[in-house]
């Protein structure tokens, strides 16, 4: 009898290969437009509306494509039209009609004078671009906030590392709608995953070292997984509607999703290089970081991984440290910790936010939790660290899932990172087997037999 694991990763095969796949296309492409619709007509975030109207459209559009295509497929299964290229086709209108069409909507109109097409995260690093730019470094010291008036000091803060400064500049540098930092954001986004895709594809596999020609079925799941694993990063809502209203997110996702896809491929030098860019960026990446050099470590290439894990993200701290080390500990550590002059409107209702604020010294509670839960996975990594990017991609996918459940302070945008990342797990398999979904279970690099 098969356990759990074993049962539940048939099932999630079942349903993800069901009509080849299209069936949930169908579902994702509907949900979504329903998704999109509803945030249309009641959200009360401006950006938000502006967003779901366009959006709705698009995805309703994809929805009915994979219906004819469902249709196709009964009557001339061989057609060209419900294949995995016209899948690849569907997935692009997708993502341009429900996350780069909106953006450019709202780019253009903000630039023409609307106050109300872009979140605050886009103000806040396009003032940190400017700052850079005139004082060498993208942060505000804590007297020069507490100068602002009081309902400006929150966008006077870049709870950021300094690389995300460098999406600000074209703004600084020339005021129209192709320097809004959204449109930058989707440019880096887009060339990443481009980057993640084309080394995956290159990549070989056991299959193609054993026998030169690998089966067809074998490459078209797993070139199935991998379409599955950039839905996920892409025109999945919870990403779709951050990169047109804020997106500051998606480019810090796309370079782990790129590193993930390198060290799958067997380059630690160059996974290292893309998750400490994305390290320079956000701090959401250094758990990526930690986690993909104890892979590294396994291959005897730590060294290799950590140079660019841990050297770009210091090299970007170094000039902000020198000009003001102040600004730069208030910015980056006080205010994303809660001791900043104003605290963080992310108030998502989940486990840890709501501790903190539900019981008698709840901070420290979520707290003590938060760090019991990374002391936890730090066991897991020392006892069996992770021997594959499989394993890599779940420690980090789960582990982030269970980091922002606890955070005192977090936004269900977050939920985005360990969405896309557990997704993008299966595109990771250089074995025969593709397709077959990993399980928790499976971290050890061991299967788990029925």
């Amino acid at each position: 009898m098969a356990d759990a694991p074993t049962a539940l990763r048939r099932h999630w095969r079942r349903v993800d290969s069901a009509a080849d796949g299209l069936a949930l296309d169908l579902g994702l492409y509907a949900v979504s437009a329903v998704f999109a619709a509803i945030t249309a007509a009641t959200s009360t975030l401006l950006p938000h509306r502006a967003w779901g109207g366009v959006a709705a459209v698009g995805y309703l559009v994809a929805a009915v494509a994979v219906g004819v295509q469902l249709l196709l497929r009964r009557r001339t299964p061989a057609s060209r039209l419900v294949g995995l290229p016209a899948r690849w086709a569907v997935t692009g209108f997708a993502w341009v009609s429900a996350a780069l069409l909106p953006l450019l909507w709202q780019s253009i109109e903000r630039a023409t004078g609307r106050t109300d097409r872009a979140q605050e995260e886009v103000l806040v690093v396009e003032q940190a671009g400017n700052r850079l730019l005139e004082h060498g470094t993208p942060y505000l010291g804590p007297d020069a906030i507490a100068a602002l008036p009081p309902g400006e000091q929150l966008l006077g803060y870049t709870p950021y590392q300094p690389g995300m400064a460098m999406f600000g500049l074209p703004r600084a540098l020339v005021d129209t709608w192709w320097t809004d930092a959204r449109v930058w954001f989707a440019v880096g986004t887009a060339l990443a995953l481009a980057l993640a895709v084309a080394a995956l594809r290159a990549a070989p596999t056991t299959a193609r070292r054993a026998q030169p020609a690998a089966s067809a079925d074998t490459a078209h799941r797993r070139n199935a997984a991998l379409l599955r694993g950039v839905q996920a990063a892409t025109v999945l809502p919870i990403c779709a509607l951050t990169l047109a209203t804020g997106g500051d997110d998606l480019p810090v996702l796309a370079l782990c999703l790129l590193a993930l896809a390198l060290a799958a491929a067997d380059r630690p030098g160059r996974a290292g290089l893309a998750v400490g860019l994305a390290g320079a960026l956000k701090l959401f990446a250094w758990p990526v970081a930690l986690v993909l050099i104890v892979w590294g470590l396994t291959r005897r290439a730590g060294t290799r991984v950590a140079a660019g894990a841990i050297g770009l993200p210091v090299a970007a701290l170094i000039p902000a440290l020198l000009v003001d080390h102040d600004a730069l500990t208030e910015n980056v550590l006080r205010f994303p910790l809660g001791h900043g002059l104003v605290t963080s409107p992310a108030q998502s209702p989940f486990p840890g936010y709501l501790i903190a604020t539900g019981l008698p010294a709840g901070r420290l509670i979520a707290a003590a939790l938060l760090v019991a839960a990374g002391l936890a996975i730090a066991v897991r990594l020392a006892r069996r660290p992770p021997r594959t990017a499989v394993a890599t991609a779940l420690i980090c996918g789960y582990g982030l899932l269970v980091a922002i459940a606890l955070m005192p302070t977090t936004r269900f945008g977050y939920l985005l990172y360990p969405l896309a990342l557990l997704t993008w797990a299966p595109a990771l398999h250089r074995e025969p087997d593709a397709a077959t979904v990993p399980m928790p279970g499976e971290l050890s690099g061991r299967t788990t037999s029925a």
